[in-house]
Parts: C-alpha cells; structure tokens; sequence
C-alpha cells in the first residue's frame, strides 16, 4: 500500500507541476489556486513529520485518491465545469472514502450495527464539515463553489445526500461481509 500511495503521490504532483507550468501567465490567483494542490497531497506526510503521527496507509490512500480526483481532476483540470455529474460522482465517492476512514477507526471488537451507525454519522459529519468550508471560503473569497446562485441550497444537499448514499453502500457492503463471517 506505502508505494501505491508513492505513486499516486507522484503522479497527483507531476500532473499538478505541469499545470501550473501551463498557467503561470493567467495571474497569480489561479497559479496559488493550482499550487494548492501540492500542499493538500503532501499533507498526511506533513502530519507525520510534523506531530510524529504515523497515520494508516489506508487513509494515505482514501486522502491521495480524493485529492487527486476532487482537487486536481474538478479544480484544477476543471472537470466540474466540464462535466456536470463529476460533483456527484465525487461526494458519492467522498461518502465511500470517509466511511472507510469512519470503519477504520471504530473500536475493533464493537458492535457491528454500532459500527454502521458510526461509519455512516462519521462520513455525514465529514460531508457537513465540507460543505461549511465551501460556505465559509465563499463568503470570505466570494466563490459560488455551492451554487447557491444557480440551485439555491439544492447542490449543497445533494453533495450529503449522495455522500450519504455512498456511506450506505460502502456500509451495506461491510453488513454483508461480516454477516457471511458468522
């Protein structure tokens, strides 16, 4: 898994070095908003370093996959602008990836219906905490990354409600496999 995640680390920060090669004349705004990415894909390695930590290569790779798709592929490559179901596709999968994230830290001998619950409020509480951070960079930078403009609140709900589909399936899927254990 540790070099799998090498390599989608490389491959996230290739692919975002020539983007930024690619722009450095249309201002400093979207060179900072492309360079953001090298901070985001690194930063489970900053948080090693810096607080001595030594996070799960499970999570390294829910993080890296994420932020490459979400970040690099819908910000950067613009693929939200290009393809209007990528935002769907995305929180879907940010509701799968947080929910995997929500399994690995729930208490290994609990409860497995414990277990669903935390996964799923885990990955719903993940999608809430997103979504206020789009809230508050509009508000601060003036974005519209919600589309309140165009949906009103109905993109900022459907961002959960496909989140929260997607915690369900990945916790469907972990219902399953552990009743077929027992």
């Amino acid at each position: 898994m540790k070099k799998v995640n090498i390599i989608l680390l490389i491959i996230t920060l290739v692919c975002s070095f020539f983007t930024i090669m690619g722009e450095l004349d249309k201002g400093i705004v979207i060179v900072l908003k492309d360079s953001s990415i090298i901070l985001t894909a690194t930063l489970p390695y900053i948080v090693n370093k810096l607080f001595n930590v030594k996070l799960n290569d499970g999570i390294i790779f829910v993080w890296l996959v994420f932020i490459f798709l979400a970040h690099y592929m819908g910000v950067t490559a613009e693929f939200y602008n290009k393809w209007e179901g990528f935002d769907k596709v995305t929180h879907t999968m940010s509701g799968v990836l947080t929910a995997y994230v929500g399994l690995l830290l729930v208490p290994k001998k609990s409860n497995m219906w414990f277990n669903i619950l935390f996964i799923i409020a885990f990955s719903w509480m993940c999608a809430g905490l997103w979504e206020t951070f789009e809230f508050v960079c509009n508000i601060l930078f003036g974005g519209d990354a919600q589309r309140v403009v165009a949906t009103g609140v109905t993109d900022t709900m459907m961002d959960m409600i496909v989140a929260f589909i997607g915690a369900s399936v990945f916790s469907f899927g972990y219902f399953v496999k552990n009743k077929v254990k027992s």
